[in-house]
């Protein structure tokens, strides 16, 4: 699969990019009509995309290049070519949650509020963002067969586009975005229903970590350490923060009632 969309000269447009591009903008499209039904004005949620992308970005990156340390000490400038990949959710998703605690505290919003309106938007962006790494050739599975792709009703492309180096993988890389369309799916429903703040952040947290548990115990590329998938275990810990916020936000809604 070819990783250009179109050149200009010497300058490529990268799919990931353009993937990423549309993903970002979708995503504050729909953050931004979410926030106006829970009266955050507009000015806010500019504010507030304009810091947070550029530093979740940095976060991601921050955190694929320390597990990948030993490379990066050896060709510096390449932390620079992003272009090549390299971007961990998880740093992206952990820097963007602290700037986004003092970013409320600051503006004096709710954290789970603004929280719980991200997540809707974050789990959308990972559905597109995912793609990126298909154009890319990465986060992909075991080696398997062609017949195997096929039995899964695939489109063609994405059977050919699973062909690296002449052999065919798994697209764990769809595996994960259809995962997070379903989570997408069960947010919006338990965001309408919901009347606790905290909950759709909670369950964001535990879907994705479930799902991306499984998902990277397929996975070829993925971070080490050691012996231990590093996605794995912060998979876990992810999930054990979400069920604390589950419990914490529970207790802290009975706690109100009572006054």
């Amino acid at each position: 699969m070819n990783p250009i969309l179109f050149s200009f000269g010497n300058i490529h447009i990268y799919w990931y990019s353009f993937i990423l591009l549309i993903a970002f903008s979708l995503g504050f499209f729909l953050l931004l009509k979410q926030a106006e039904k829970e009266g955050i004005s507009k000015s806010i949620i500019y504010d507030y995309a304009c810091y947070l992308i550029p530093i979740s970005l940095i976060g991601a990156r921050i955190y694929y290049v320390l597990f990948e340390i030993n490379y990066y000490i050896q060709d510096p400038l390449a932390i620079f070519r992003v272009w090549e990949g390299g971007l961990a959710i998880h740093g992206g998703i952990l820097i963007g949650s602290i700037f986004t605690y003092f970013y409320t505290k600051k503006k004096e919003i709710p954290f789970f509020k603004m929280t719980d309106l991200l997540v809707i938007s974050l789990i959308l962006g990972q559905i597109l963002g995912r793609w990126g790494n298909f154009f890319n050739g990465e986060a992909y599975g075991p080696e398997t067969t062609y017949a195997f792709l096929h039995s899964l009703h695939l489109p063609e492309f994405i059977i050919k586009g699973m062909v690296i180096d002449g052999t065919y993988y798994q697209p764990t890389f769809l595996y994960e975005s259809l995962w997070n369309i379903v989570g997408l799916i069960i947010l919006l429903i338990v965001k309408k229903k919901s009347h606790v703040q905290g909950t759709t952040s909670a369950l964001y947290i535990i879907n994705y970590g479930i799902g991306r548990f499984w998902i990277e115990s397929l996975r070829q590329d993925s971070l080490m350490m050691g012996p231990i998938r590093v996605a794995q275990l912060v998979s876990i810990l992810m999930i054990v923060i979400g069920i604390g916020i589950l419990l914490y936000t529970r207790k802290d809604r009975k706690n109100e009632q009572k006054i």
